[in-house]
C-alpha cells in the first residue's frame, strides 16, 4: 500500500481514533531527546514498523545524510536514512502511530503532503511533535517547555499545563507546513519543545526526555519508566561536577539562573518584559561555550 512517498509494509487493522507522535531530526532533535521519547513509546507498546519511504533519495541528499555500513555475523550489511512509521495498539485505549521525520533537502511540498495525506488516510484525530532545542537555560532549574496548540481541545491542554508560548520569528523548518496542513485538515496539532541548556552536550539527554514523557501522561496516561529518573538525576549530577571545575562555567551560571527566574517572572505576569542591553549581551557571550560532554 502506498500513500504519497510512503509505502506500507504490512497492513494495518482498522485503528481507534489514532493520534500521531513525530519528531523530527536534526534540527530539533538537540542530544536525540524527541528520538528517546518516541523509543520509549514503541518499547513500551511493542510497536512495529509498519512503512517508510519508498524512494528516500528523491528527498533526501545522501552526502549529508550518509547510508551506514554495519557487519552482522560476517555479513555486510547497509542503512539507509529514511522516515519511518511505528504502530501499536493500546488495549482500550487510542491506537498510536511514532513517525521518524528527516528535514528533506528536496521537494518538501512532496514530503509534507506525503505526512499530512497518511494522517488523514489513517483519520489521526490528534498529531504531537515532540523535540528539543539548545536555550539561555541553567541546568539547575526545572526544565521549562514551550510550544503552541491548534485545535480546540489541545489548547486547553496547552494552557492546563503551563507551556510557554513559542514566540519566536525567522527561519523555520517543515515541521510548520505539516502541522498548518494537518490542521486544515480538521486534526488536532500540538508541539511540545524542551529546552535545554545550550553549554550540555549529551548523546542521549534523559532529563528532556522525562520533562517530555511527564507531558505525555499528564495528557494521555501513558507510563514514565522510574528508571529514567535515576539516569537523569545521574546526569544532573554529572554536569553539576563538570561545572564545579569549570571557573568559565561557575561564573556564567549564576547569570543565566538569574535570566531563567526573569522570564519566569515575566510568564507568570503575563508581562513581555525585554532583557537589558547588558544581560543580552551576557547571554550571547555565553551561549555555546561548551564545557565538555556528560
Amino acid at each position: 500500500m502506498k500513500i504519497g512517498g510512503f509505502k506500507l509494509c504490512e497492513p494495518v487493522q482498522e485503528c481507534y481514533e489514532p493520534y500521531v507522535f513525530a519528531c523530527l531530526r536534526p534540527w530539533i532533535d538537540v542530544n536525540n531527546v524527541g528520538s528517546l521519547v518516541l523509543g520509549e513509546l514503541e518499547t513500551q507498546f511493542n510497536a512495529k514498523e509498519l512503512g517508510k519511504l519508498s524512494k528516500p533519495g528523491d528527498f533526501f541528499d545522501f552526502t549529508r545524510y550518509r547510508p551506514i555500513i554495519h557487519i552482522e555475523g560476517g555479513i555486510r550489511g547497509l542503512s539507509v536514512p529514511n522516515s519511518r512509521i511505528f504502530h501499536a495498539k493500546r488495549e482500550g485505549k487510542n491506537d498510536i502511530f511514532m513517525l521518524h521525520l528527516l528535514e528533506p533537502h528536496a521537494h518538501a511540498e512532496a514530503y509534507v503532503d506525503s505526512v499530512v495525506k497518511f494522517l488523514k488516510t489513517f483519520k489521526v484525530k490528534k498529531y504531537i511533535l515532540l523535540g528539543s532545542m539548545h536555550d539561555a537555560v541553567p541546568h539547575t532549574k526545572p526544565m521549562l517547555v514551550s510550544g503552541y496548540a491548534m485545535g480546540q481541545g489541545i489548547e486547553n491542554d496547552i494552557k492546563r499545563l503551563g507551556i510557554l508560548p513559542i514566540e519566536y520569528q525567522g527561519p523555520s523548518s517543515i515541521v510548520n507546513l505539516i502541522a498548518k496542513k494537518a490542521a486544515e485538515s480538521g486534526i488536532d496539532v500540538a508541539v511540545f519543545m524542551v529546552s535545554l541548556p545550550q553549554y550540555v552536550v549529551l548523546e542521549e539527554d534523559y532529563q528532556g526526555k522525562v520533562k517530555l514523557m511527564e507531558i505525555l501522561n499528564t495528557l494521555y496516561d501513558i507510563p514514565v519508566d522510574r528508571v529514567d529518573f535515576d539516569k537523569a538525576f545521574e546526569q544532573r549530577d554529572i554536569i553539576s561536577k563538570k561545572v564545579e571545575n569549570s571557573p568559565e562555567a561557575r561564573m556564567f551560571l549564576p547569570q543565566l539562573e538569574s535570566a531563567y527566574d526573569l522570564r519566569l517572572k515575566a510568564m507568570e505576569s503575563e508581562l513581555k518584559e525585554q532583557l537589558t542591553p547588558e544581560m543580552e549581551d551576557i547571554l550571547w557571550r555565553i551561549t555555546g561555550n561548551d564545557i565538555g560532554k556528560a
